[in-house]
């Protein structure tokens, strides 16, 4: 659905974006991650095509942004970090306008805007002006904007920004509804939003693309580089044969009863089979075996603090 190839984006002298490539599968939805200043905002102009990009590619449903950048805006709703909202509107006549905008035959829009308020929970304030809304509302006004033509893909850049928590659980619930009937990347400092909402996360950093990993059910990243071993006898000796195994980068062994020892590696099964071996060898009598993940905030700090390396 996305293709992203080598995208670069220069300001001057400064690199924004750094020859970046990634893909986003239909009906995914994609966390898109990094401090301010990353690239993440930059990223999602190109795509959107509201900016240029120096250098690469980058396709949306099959359409080049910078070939065919009509066809690519009939397909997204962008909801950027700033709605472009017209205070002076009532919320039902700035949605009319941006039917008027997208180009929603006439018979649809009334039908389109019932669905869009109801899914936005804008409803109770159609009548009212945007200008007299709270920021949470003209938040949800400005993800009603991009829902209006339903489009096939979404590209929501800090979409929770001013919500109070209920309105979060609500955004949270309406963006995992589009689940296999849209296409979503999703900029947020959130962490907890990222891991209860996305399939998928992509780390950018200094313009460069850090990792890409899958989130699984319990908001954890699907790279695993820790494995706990739970043994009957402890030794030195069992120690310094998992530390002698390569690839193997620190092991710790806590002694709280239970003789546990976490050993952190590379994420790799014929090493975690090769590190079985080297326990079973050393007639400690191994009980349990079995990985830890990483948690999304502390795998997300280990990458923007430089900690970790990746390929």
């Amino acid at each position: 659905m996305i293709e992203v190839r080598n995208l670069t984006k220069k300001y001057g002298d400064r690199m924004a974006v750094n020859g970046i490539s990634f893909t986003v599968n239909r009906g995914e939805i994609l966390g898109f991650l990094g401090q301010n200043g990353a690239g993440k905002t930059t990223t999602m102009k190109v795509l959107t095509c509201f900016m240029a990009a120096t250098s690469g590619t980058a396709s949306v449903a099959g359409y080049d942004v910078f070939e065919n950048p009509l066809e690519v805006k009939k397909r997204i709703g962008y909801l950027p970090e700033t709605p472009p909202l017209y205070l002076e509107l009532l919320v039902s006549e700035y949605l009319s306008f941006v039917a008027d905008l997208k180009n929603i035959p006439s018979k649809q829009r009334k039908s389109r805007m019932d669905v869009v308020l109801e899914q936005c929970h804008l409803t109770d304030v159609r009548h009212r002006l945007i200008g007299n809304l709270s920021k949470g509302y003209r938040q949800r006004v400005g993800l009603a904007q991009a829902l209006m033509h339903d489009p096939e893909v979404l590209i929501l850049d800090e979409p929770t920004i001013g919500l109070d928590p209920k309105q979060v659980s609500e955004a949270r619930a309406l963006i995992k509804s589009l689940r296999a009937q849209k296409t979503v990347i999703y900029s947020t400092h959130i962490l907890s939003e990222v891991a209860a909402t996305c399939d998928r996360i992509i780390v950018i950093d200094a313009g460069k693309i850090v990792a890409q990993e899958a989130i699984n059910s319990l908001g954890a990243t699907g790279a695993v580089t820790k494995t706990e071993i739970i043994v009957q006898k402890m030794n030195d000796q069992l120690i310094s044969a998992i530390k002698e195994i390569r690839g193997v980068k620190n092991v710790h062994p806590i002694s709280n009863g239970a003789n546990r020892i976490i050993v952190e590696s590379e994420a790799r099964e014929d090493l975690m089979a090769e590190i079985s071996r080297a326990v079973v060898n050393q007639n400690v009598g191994l009980i349990r075996m079995s990985p830890v993940h990483l948690a999304l905030e502390e795998y997300y700090l280990d990458l923007i603090g430089g900690r970790r390396t990746t390929t």
